[in-house]
């Protein structure tokens, strides 16, 4: 099952990413101004502001430039005004792909996807015509070392109210119900526990394997839809062949 692993997806986005870092700390940055104008730059009142802190740090956002981003935010209430938006789609060999935005211009974000979707083999649909197939769960990642042991992981992970635990190559995965995802996820933070991906996801139900040539199509929409500034997250239920990447 090692293939239906939900870190096999966030590990490829994290490969990624490297190369991409200030890109990615925009669109981190972006998360943080939300939670501040929702609910305060006060961390201890504001569990939204606290998860996009904790999902910063796992893609190593050094603390002062979170610490600015959230002064700038909290100085700035009247600036732009984001909106977040569900775009839903196909990709190569009918797979399902789910595109989560903050924008704050509806029409050229939904353009933009749409352009994206019909450039590189999919195709946009309808609300509704793929998020049955995906359920939303808190995904906490935790990079194994040498002194760890597994079953007191998860006797942690499970005590503090996680659904499930596994481990997954060299990763320990553990999954939550979204309305627990911060509570775990602090009790774990307490516990002295560093992750390397922590964040609400949208996870798939059932998953359409890929050959090479539709996996090498489905990778460049789904690069191209991350690299758009209004991309926050691109979820799908595509399974890349045996080994895909590893030469990367």
């Amino acid at each position: 099952m090692s293939g239906h692993s939900k870190w096999a997806n966030i590990k490829r986005k994290k490969g990624k990413a490297d190369a991409v870092r200030g890109k990615i700390f925009t669109k981190l940055g972006k998360e943080l101004m939300v939670a501040v104008k929702e609910g305060g730059a006060n961390l201890d009142g504001n569990s939204r502001l606290r998860d996009a802190v904790a999902k910063a740090k796992a893609n190593n956002m050094p603390m002062d430039t979170i610490t600015r981003a959230i002064k700038k935010a909290s100085g700035d209430l009247g600036g732009a005004s984001f909106e977040e938006i569900m775009y839903e789609g196909y990709g190569p060999a009918g797979s399902a792909v789910l595109v989560q935005c903050l924008t704050d211009n509806k029409n050229r974000t939904a353009g933009n996807v749409r352009h994206t979707f019909d450039k590189y083999g999919g195709n946009m649909g309808t609300t509704g015509c793929v998020s049955f197939m995906f359920e939303k769960k808190g995904v906490l990642a935790i990079e194994k070392q040498d002194d760890m042991d597994e079953d007191e992981i998860m006797m942690m992970a499970l005590e503090a109210g996680a659904e499930d635990f596994s481990s997954e190559d060299d990763m320990f995965e553990i999954i939550t119900a979204p309305e627990d995802y911060s509570s775990v996820r602090e009790v774990l933070e307490n516990k002295g526990l560093e992750f390397a991906d922590a964040d609400v996801s949208m996870i798939p139900s059932t998953y359409i394997s890929l050959d090479n040539d539709t996996a090498g199509r489905f990778e460049k929409l789904i690069d191209i839809l991350d690299d758009d500034e209004d991309v926050q997250n691109v979820w799908h239920n595509a399974e890349f062949p045996e080994g895909w990447g590893e030469e990367e």
